[in-house]
């Protein structure tokens, strides 16, 4: 099956258009605090959980 890029670049387009006014800027700053709280609580987790089995393997 041939995909036409005109098609393609119409719907991903058309996709982005209806999407963007939808997006409030506070929306934005929650998802970029959220993924920060996340990844240091999963970093905190992961150096936890390998200091926990270092210290059980000795």
């Amino acid at each position: 099956m041939e995909t036409n890029i005109s098609l393609r670049t119409g719907t991903v387009s058309g996709t982005l258009l209806s999407v963007i006014p939808n997006i409030f800027s506070e929306d934005i700053v929650k998802t970029i605090i959220l993924a920060v709280v996340g990844a240091v609580v999963s970093f905190a987790v992961s150096v936890l959980l390998k200091w926990l089995t270092k210290s059980k393997n000795k």
